[in-house]
């Protein structure tokens, strides 16, 4: 039987994912700016910002009580 997630270890790496996705967010912002940026390493920062951001929902909705319950 799967246990629910400890609500300080989803806390922890939501810390760990915002984190890196405002490093992203930074890097991405940086390289746009130059004008020789490599367009298919700025395409893959962007999916993995994207990725980052999903991850985050699905994080925030396990802290959030289930109402059903």
């Amino acid at each position: 039987m799967l246990r629910p997630p400890d609500p300080a270890d989803v806390a922890r790496r939501l810390t760990e994912l915002r984190l890196e996705h405002r490093d992203l967010d930074a890097a991405i912002a940086r390289m746009a700016e130059a004008r020789d940026a490599d367009q298919i390493a700025l395409r893959r920062l962007k999916k993995r910002k994207l990725l980052l951001r999903d991850c985050i929902a699905r994080l925030e909705s396990q802290l959030i009580p289930d109402l059903d319950a």
